[in-house]
């Protein structure tokens, strides 16, 4: 890409008519943004294509121009993707580097496109463009890592880890089960972005600069071209509403976060301390000094990229929040937040499902761990109340059971029935079965509950949601 150099001058560009000499290169330099918009030039020349398709049918272009603009616009296409197009900084943005390559290529035909266009309305028809790939993009890329997770979970269903409240042992529960809570954010960052669409997927194209143009166009035409649902119903709000993108990213910041809950306990089961699972080794590193290590630097990573994306939220909504109608030069600084958001969201997501493909639980380690008997306090609590007793006397002979095991150093299972008789007459034999660990999460039946039954339900519920984006994912 040519670049301007220090204190060279710069001639007059287009649409400098009325100024007497040339912008100062600094001011080039900084106000510039084909070093990063040069990203849209696919989503440019698609739009450009259906207007100057639309300019055809109401007359304003000939057939024999329309034409020329097609082929000058595909050969500009190729080159650009072959890497032979030569972008030129002084030209400031990827809008006019085609533009005036056309232009040079077809002559005065090429001037006739951008009739009835503003680059206000151009732009943000092209950022839409690339928000609804991106959008399709990422619910494919959250529909994989839900696919790998609920494979885990068919695979896995029989074992049995600790719940934790506190980060404290608290329940036993399935490991599928844990998994799915994760699939279950998911789902809910798919519905984030299948609801985003609607209010994504509106042409901007026709407002002109701010208020409209006086051609007769049609609009509805070119949306259809397209792929966009509706026009957009006022000029000033078109041009200048950047919303869909902040959507979007909030809607990524979400979904960051999931994957940063989800690492945060790769890394603590990966640990020494829980040990209960094994992360693949080509997803980790060793250590410069202490040749024994092997850290969980992918999890580790996705969860420090997770304040990146968070800080392009941020920055969008406070680049948005001053802004009076209609556009104004500062929404230039849109892009490069949302093309770095989408591109961390979709790599985090794609290499955090590689990993989880190669994880493996430690089964012993998780089966031992849930085996601590103060983990079924609640179901010997449960087990009073179904006695007729009331739930806050079951709870409280249940807490001084606990107490006195701690103390005489014995696990709840280890107490005998004349033991716990001493803090209930209602205790029988038949207690000991809702100690049992198994007993005690598949009594879990209530719709939601850690059960095996309703485990292996929710994983085949799942899974024909999920069927249909195996055929098309990448539409919304």
């Amino acid at each position: 890409m040519s670049k301007i150099k220090k204190n060279q001058a710069v001639p007059k560009g287009k649409w400098s008519g009325r100024f007497a000499q040339g912008i100062d290169p600094l001011a080039l330099r900084f106000t510039q943004s084909i070093s990063f918009d040069r990203r849209l030039y696919r989503q440019d020349i698609v739009g450009s294509l259906a207007h100057a398709k639309m300019l055809k049918k109401v007359g304003i272009l000939t057939s024999a121009g329309h034409r020329k603009i097609q082929r000058g616009l595909t050969a500009i296409l190729n080159e650009i993707e072959a890497g032979r197009f030569p972008f030129q900084e002084e030209l400031e943005d990827i809008h006019r580097n085609i533009e005036t390559s056309l232009i040079s290529r077809i002559g005065a035909a090429g001037g006739k496109l951008h009739t009835a266009r503003s680059r206000n309305d151009q732009v943000a028809l092209d950022l839409r463009l690339y928000c609804r790939e991106e959008a399709g993009r990422l619910l494919g890329a959250v529909a994989d890592i839900e696919t790998v997770l609920l494979g885990k979970a068919r695979q896995f269903l029989g074992v049995v880890m600790p719940g934790y409240t506190h980060l404290q042992r608290a329940q036993p529960v399935l490991f599928s089960h844990h998994l799915l809570a994760y699939v279950e954010m998911f789902e809910r960052d798919r519905a984030r972005v299948r609801d985003a669409w609607g209010r994504l997927n509106i042409l901007p194209l026709g407002s002109g600069a701010l208020a409209g143009t006086t051609f007769p166009l049609d609009r509805e035409f070119v949306a259809r071209e397209l792929g966009f649902d509706d026009v957009s119903h006022n000029s000033l709000d078109a041009v200048s509403d950047r919303d869909f993108a902040i959507e979007l990213a909030a809607v990524g910041s979400i979904v960051m976060m999931h994957l940063s809950r989800l690492s945060e306990e790769l890394i603590l089961w990966s640990s020494t301390e829980f040990d209960f699972i094994k992360l693949p080794e080509s997803f980790c590193t060793g250590s410069s000094m202490m040749p024994q290590k092997m850290n969980p630097d992918v999890p580790e990573l996705v969860r420090g990229k997770t304040g990146r994306v968070f800080g392009h939220l941020t920055a969008l909504l406070t680049l948005m929040k001053g802004l009076p109608l209609a556009y104004n030069k500062d929404l230039q600084e849109d892009k490069e937040a949302v093309f770095d958001l989408f591109d961390t969201v979709n790599s985090s997501l794609r290499v955090m499902t590689a990993l989880l493909e190669g994880i493996r639980p430690n089964v012993p380690k998780m089966a031992a761990a849930a085996g601590d008997g103060f983990l079924v306090a609640t179901d010997l609590a449960d087990w009073l109340v179904k006695t007729g007793l009331d739930f806050r006397s079951a709870h409280e002979a249940t807490a001084r059971i606990v107490r006195h095991a701690l103390e005489t150093g014995k696990d709840l299972r280890d107490l005998s029935l004349a033991d716990l008789k001493k803090f209930s007459p209602r205790f029988t034999a038949e207690v000991f079965r809702a100690l049992d660990l198994k007993v005690a999460v598949n009594n879990r039946r209530v719709t939601g509950g850690t059960a095996t039954a309703n485990v292996l339900k929710e994983i085949k519920r799942l899974e024909k949601r999920l069927a249909p984006l195996s055929i098309q994912k990448k539409r919304p």
